[in-house]
């Protein structure tokens, strides 16, 4: 009864739900109308049936996934996997990551008859479900086909936690259809089991987040790219979103003041905010290269306005800023810049890594800024300070290395699935 109300629902918000997908999201980005019908449900004949689906809200997720993704490929050769995922920028990735050896396609929006369809049609040996996109008629209807459910890389904050707490016999039907969920840590798992998963289906198996690494083409276009920008103070701003950027300029128009050779990389975290951000930092009078242009060397700013590159541009730097948390968005990923043994900055709002921060900041590998003023401040002393910013670094990438392994644990959840 409680996924019936929950369907109706859906369906009297369905023209309101395609309206913002067609028409606001895709005016910001036009490949939002691309696929539509897969929104529905619309399964791609091309796609192959009894694969294995990994699902990947979008591009955070893509590549969080890539290795594990790669493991599980090489693992089970004769499988197919289809990659799926929520936006454009997520299908994009997939695909530079990928090429054809994975297959993609958007998740359906949870209508009830658009999962019943997506699953009806593609049969999916088995589900893997990425962090906490837990889809109540998605599990339903592949629970029905006999298709195992695995929620992976599992993560819960308290606020979430209370949410899904007011919603609790929805809460209760999503985590009946779960057949195992793989934690961040502990606390998570309890979180999980207290909204009703049976405490025999959770395991604790870390962050594969922590599993990142630099391959051997990263590190190449890492060492190009540093040799290009030559010997200058370099600061990174990574992931960040309006009311952050306006922050960012302005903190590193006042480094400019102390230091005037210093640079700035800035990587907004969605490419429609490429051309604004482009406009403010011309706004502010500064000198910008853009990193799909060609380069020049007297820029005070280097727009990022391209995909998939952040995690080697943060080696680039002295001193990495993770945006998302200046403002109340929850922060972005640490980790990348920890790969790159390049210290992490962050503003007070960590709600999303609220199992990654306190390890980094125990470790002595991040530290928080509490304001934009603060923000300048650590900057400054970073920038200034080789020996302190080389040793946030590596305190960063030696708590990396502690915590890694969680795909090779997550790997073992998923042979018990298919041995089944």
């Amino acid at each position: 009864m409680i996924r019936l109300i929950y369907s109706l629902i859906l369906i009297f918000l369905a023209p309101l739900i395609a309206f913002y997908l067609y028409q606001i999201r895709g005016k910001k980005n036009v490949g939002y109308k691309a696929h539509f019908s897969e929104r529905f449900g619309t399964a791609n004949p091309r796609l192959p049936r009894q694969a294995i689906i990994i699902h990947c809200a979008s591009v955070g997720e893509v590549l969080a996934a890539v290795p594990l993704i790669k493991k599980v490929s090489a693992q089970y050769p004769s499988d197919s996997i289809i990659v799926t995922c929520n936006t454009p920028t997520g299908r994009d990735e997939i695909t530079k990551q990928f090429k054809d050896s994975v297959s993609v396609c958007y998740l359906p929006i949870d209508f009830g008859f658009a999962a019943r369809r997506f699953i009806k049609a593609l049969k999916p040996k088995l589900l893997l479900v990425l962090e906490t996109e837990l889809w109540p008629n998605l599990f339903y209807y592949a629970n029905q086909h006999q298709c195992p459910i695995a929620v992976i890389n599992a993560r819960l904050s308290e606020k979430s936690y209370r949410g899904y707490q007011k919603v609790a016999p929805l809460t209760r039907h999503i985590m009946s259809h779960i057949t195992v969920l793989a934690s961040h840590n502990q606390e998570d798992a309890h979180r999980f089991v207290a909204l009703g998963l049976p405490p025999e289906r959770v395991y604790t198996t870390g962050s594969i987040k922590f599993d990142v690494t630099l391959d051997d083409h990263d590190l190449q276009r890492m060492h190009d790219l540093s040799a290009q920008l030559g010997q200058r103070p370099i600061w990174i701003a990574g992931s960040t979103h309006p009311g952050e950027h306006e922050q960012v300029i302005a903190v590193h128009k006042k480094i400019l003041e102390k230091i005037p050779e210093a640079l700035l990389l800035i990587a907004p975290r969605h490419p429609e905010q490429f051309d604004p951000v482009a406009d403010l930092l011309s706004d502010a009078e500064l000198r910008i290269s853009r990193r799909s242009k060609a380069y020049n060397s007297n820029c005070q700013v280097l727009l990022a306005d391209t995909l998939g590159e952040l995690k080697f541009l943060y080696g680039c730097a002295q001193i990495a800023f993770i945006g998302g948390s200046l403002i109340e968005r929850g922060g972005h990923n640490p980790l990348e810049s920890a790969a790159s043994a390049v210290g992490v900055l962050s503003g007070p709002s960590t709600y999303n890594f609220s199992h990654i921060y306190p390890q980094l900041i125990a470790q002595q590998g991040a530290q928080i800024c509490s304001d934009q003023s603060e923000l300048l401040a650590h900057v400054n002393k970073y920038l200034t300070d080789p020996t302190a910013s080389k040793s946030l670094g590596e305190q960063a990438h030696a708590c990396l290395a502690l915590n890694q392994g969680a795909i090779s644990r997550t790997l073992n959840i998923i042979d018990s699935l298919l041995e089944q």
